[in-house]
């Protein structure tokens, strides 16, 4: 592989054989001598555009299959790992296509949150972080798609959020 390191093609190799797509700094840690070089093997791979920052302390692998660079996960899976899991549901139209109430396939996916507002990309994926309260986030239920658990508006309130937009 042109432009990676040993260690990086090791960091890389190891990830995608134990199938752990996300990981965060502390997983790096048996390939770095010390902070310092895991800082730096960590900001080497970003700007090679072989991982992604997810978040504070998350990052997402991009495989060595994608030759580009250009990988696609799903959104849902993305939203769960930026948000580590917590304080967050996916609503809006991604929820209501996931309810089969809508043939429309959303390009952003909402993502109502305590905690964060903006827009942001991430790998292939726009996020939009809308602001909602504690008592809203109970209305939210856990789904599994890939072997991945993440949370989204319950059918109940996503058809009045629809109706709403009608």
């Amino acid at each position: 592989m042109d432009g990676l390191s040993k260690t990086e093609i090791e960091i890389i190799a190891s990830f995608e054989f134990e199938k752990k797509f996300f990981f965060t700094s502390a997983d790096i840690d048996e390939f770095a001598r010390n902070k310092t070089h895991r800082y730096n093997i960590i900001k080497n791979l970003i700007k090679k555009r072989r991982i992604e920052k997810l978040n504070r302390s998350k990052y997402y692998l991009i495989p060595i299959k994608a030759k580009s660079g250009r990988w696609a996960e799903d959104s849902f899976i993305i939203a769960d790992e930026v948000m580590d899991g917590e304080d967050y549901f996916i609503g809006g139209w991604a929820a209501a296509n996931y309810w089969r109430l809508t043939d429309q396939i959303p390009m952003k996916t909402e993502v109502y949150t305590t905690k964060r507002q903006g827009t942001k990309k991430f790998i292939s994926t726009t996020l939009i972080f809308r602001r909602t309260t504690r008592k809203k986030l109970k209305e939210s239920v856990t789904k599994i798609i890939k072997g991945h658990k993440f949370n989204i508006l319950n059918k109940e309130a996503t058809k009045k959020w629809l109706l709403k937009r009608n």
